[in-house]
């Protein structure tokens, strides 16, 4: 389970600790910049060394892990958990969560001032 060389590719360190549920979901994610290591944009292939920070940017939520263990093949939650120090900031809670506006069914397109206000809500 465990590397014995001294670097994995990010994509497959982050779908091996779950990051994300599959492999191309994280080589998405490198191709698309929501990933980034020791604060550069990483590719898919990018070697991970153990002490890296990795950034993450899924499922609408920032990752900030420091890799402690590399791995290259799937692991279970356990052992996953023991891979990487997790520095992320907390999840929003419900009630953040929803305080992003809705428009009610049949409302129509939003105006000028309808779409400012829905960026304000979302601290845009």
């Amino acid at each position: 389970m465990a590397s014995d060389e001294g670097t994995v590719r990010v994509d497959s360190w982050i779908w091996s600790v779950r990051l994300t549920k599959t492999r191309s979901q994280a080589a998405a994610a490198c191709r698309a910049g929501h990933v980034r290591v020791n604060n550069d944009r990483a590719k898919p292939a990018q070697p991970v060394r153990t002490g890296d920070e990795v950034r993450l940017h899924h499922a609408g939520r920032e990752r900030v892990v420091v890799v402690s263990r590399l791995v290259s093949k799937r692991v279970g939650p356990p052992v996953a958990v023991e891979c990487f120090v997790d520095n992320s900031p907390p999840a929003p809670t419900r009630e953040e969560a929803a305080a992003v506006g809705h428009r009610d069914r049949g409302a129509g397109r939003p105006t000028k001032r309808d779409r400012r206000e829905l960026e304000q809500l979302r601290g845009r």
